[in-house]
């Protein structure tokens, strides 16, 4: 019984004794609410969805990404896209976008995989309210150009940092709007072309370069108990990222791609994901 909230309270462990650990060496408080209250959010919403309460995932999505897009970057002005990693990066600077990399898209998924995706994006919490939650055709070979623009957003901050401009940091701000709209767009766009919410995260987000390789060791995943499958298939239809949940090897297709959503669990007939 005690087995299905283990999930909820690993992830609050782990963002609590980061909050802790931040805000004993940076000595700011800042770190002490932001991680927790991160924590807390995405734990709520795991505790919901054992339960059984179908906004879960929703709650989490908008109470970690509006958090995140609204105070983090438009009222604090914190650049949180890759851009703004690339920024503090070469500044030196383990701060802001760093350290939210470094624990949420880098080292991070070696414990929840690509939870990021499926519970605190920002973009993704407005291309999840679109009409195509279920993929309508077989996933497209054109995740290469997601490479593309991880390597062009590096080459961008490069030529910036190297320009030595003197007002960088709030040209660093407006590319984060810039960058938002861009994303919102592009997202919503290729929704409606593909049918598919998911095909910006599938093919063009550049975090997902970072996601992937520690994704395929994470702590947490969804398990099939093959020996209960009855190969309906109804798993298959309803993932939204094409992962092929219907297998418990982890050289399964597409295998990285999870997003933690538990909609192939909820569909399952005779429960053999867990």
């Amino acid at each position: 019984m005690m087995k299905k909230y283990l999930p909820s309270v690993v992830i609050l462990t782990v963002f609590v004794t980061v909050a802790v650990t931040l805000w004993l060496t940076k000595d700011n408080i800042f770190y002490l609410f932001n991680f927790s209250y991160i924590g807390i959010c995405i734990s709520v919403g795991l505790l919901l969805m054992v339960s059984g309460k179908k906004y879960a995932r929703r709650f989490v999505q908008f109470a970690v990404g509006s958090y995140m897009l609204v105070y983090l970057g438009l009222m604090s002005r914190e650049n949180m896209q890759i851009e703004g990693f690339w920024y503090y990066l070469s500044l030196g600077a383990f701060e802001a976008a760093t350290i939210h990399y470094a624990v949420a898209k880098i080292f991070g998924p070696l414990i929840f995989g690509r939870g990021w995706c499926g519970y605190a994006c920002w973009t993704a919490m407005i291309l999840d309210l679109l009409p195509y939650k279920q993929p309508h055709e077989p996933r497209k070979r054109l995740g290469f150009i997601r490479y593309i623009t991880f390597a062009a957003s590096l080459a961008l901050v490069t030529g910036l940092v190297l320009m030595k401009l003197a007002d960088i940091e709030m040209v660093m701000f407006w590319l984060f709007i810039g960058g938002n709209v861009m994303y919102y767009a592009v997202g919503i766009l290729l929704a409606f072309l593909l049918k598919d919410n998911r095909a910006f995260c599938k093919y063009i987000c550049p975090i997902t370069v970072f996601l992937k390789p520690m994704s395929r060791y994470s702590l947490i995943r969804l398990h099939c108990d093959e020996s209960k499958c009855i190969g309906c298939g109804k798993c298959l239809r309803v993932c939204p990222m094409n992962v092929e949940v219907n297998k418990e090897s982890r050289k399964r297709q597409n295998a990285t791609e999870c997003i933690l959503c538990c909609e192939c669990k909820k569909e399952c007939p005779v429960n053999a994901i867990h």
